[in-house]
């Protein structure tokens, strides 16, 4: 028999669509094999400031389709330090909390592995994040849904494009990974993708927007993650105008309504699969993994690897695809 009696969840980092149906699986999975189950509102924030609720299976109804987290996220720089990491686990032994779910990125898993590790707590962590730049799993909580309202974005700018024979720059998130800008920039039929991981020279996008042009294209898409390393929408379009002045140039920064919206059927049972995954792993004995998912089953990876390995890429046939169906 396990000796956890008592989980607690929580959500930290930026919200992420699908974190809602996580932390319904959680607490239902853990109230199903006989756990106390206490949600902490504001992640590391909620931790220190000693922001526990208690949860039940009405704590978790009708929130599957609602975007954000119910339990809050917040940024902590107290716990950053070995005070408030003691301070946090205090709080915890004295709520009489056995092991934690942790949702969020790699700062979350960081802080996760560190009170872990430090004060012997079992944890486990679920990859909640729109980027999908964390290792060890294919797909992280949120991207799907991010994505879709990129291309929904897309979609509704190309109509004002075409209307007006404009070429468009789109800014999505991506400072590090280009996942979103990839897989939304082929499936909006964008003209160019501009990703940090593949630097692009502006004469060779103004080559392929005049190559458009000669080809009678009324309109053009170019989709730009933040971090690519011209800097930004606003900053490849300037250096466009200054070589081409025939463009009619517009700019859109999407920002965080990429965060927003009600999840995708696959956030949603992603979510569900990992929350799941999670508790039936810490009953187990298990501590210091990240739940992921490879090919269409449920993978664990240690914490620590998570954490230090960076050498996740994008899909080589994705990339080449992006460049000849345009």
């Amino acid at each position: 028999m396990s000796k956890i009696k008592k989980i607690a969840v929580f959500t930290s980092g930026g919200d992420a669509p699908g974190m809602n149906a996580c932390i319904r699986a959680v607490v239902r999975t853990g109230l199903h094999f006989g756990c106390e189950m206490v949600g902490i509102k504001q992640g590391y924030q909620g931790m220190i400031d000693k922001n526990f609720i208690l949860m039940n299976r009405h704590s978790v109804s009708n929130i599957m389709q609602l975007g954000g987290t119910i339990l809050k996220t917040a940024r902590c720089l107290e716990f950053k330090t070995e005070e408030g990491q003691q301070k946090a686990f205090n709080n915890l032994k004295e709520e009489g909390i056995d092991a934690l779910v942790a949702i969020g990125g790699d700062g979350t898993f960081t802080g996760a592995e560190r009170l872990s590790r430090n004060f012997d707590i079992p944890v486990m962590c679920i990859p909640g994040t729109i980027d999908n730049d964390l290792y060890g799993t294919d797909f992280t909580l949120g991207f799907d849904t991010a994505t879709n309202t990129v291309i929904e974005a897309i979609d509704k700018i190309r109509d004002t494009a075409e209307s007006h024979d404009r070429l468009f720059f789109i800014e999505v998130m991506g400072r590090d990974a280009g996942c979103i800008a990839l897989r939304a920039g082929i499936a909006g039929g964008a003209e160019a993708i501009l990703l940090p991981e593949k630097e692009t020279a502006i004469e060779n996008l103004i080559a392929t927007l005049e190559d458009g042009a000669k080809n009678s294209k009324s309109s053009s898409i170019v989709i730009i993650a933040e971090g690519d390393k011209n800097g930004g929408a606003y900053n490849v379009a300037q250096k466009v105008k200054e070589k081409i002045s025939y463009f009619d140039t517009k700019v859109t920064i999407l920002g965080h309504l990429q965060r927003g919206g009600s999840p995708s059927s696959f956030d949603r049972i992603l979510g569900s699969r990992m929350g799941y995954a999670a508790v039936k792993a810490i009953l187990a004995g298990e501590t210091r993994k990240m739940v992921g998912l490879k090919g269409n089953n449920i993978s664990f990876t240690d914490l620590e690897e998570s954490i230090a390995r960076h050498d996740f890429k994008l899909e080589d046939d994705l990339m080449e695809m992006s460049t000849i169906l345009a």
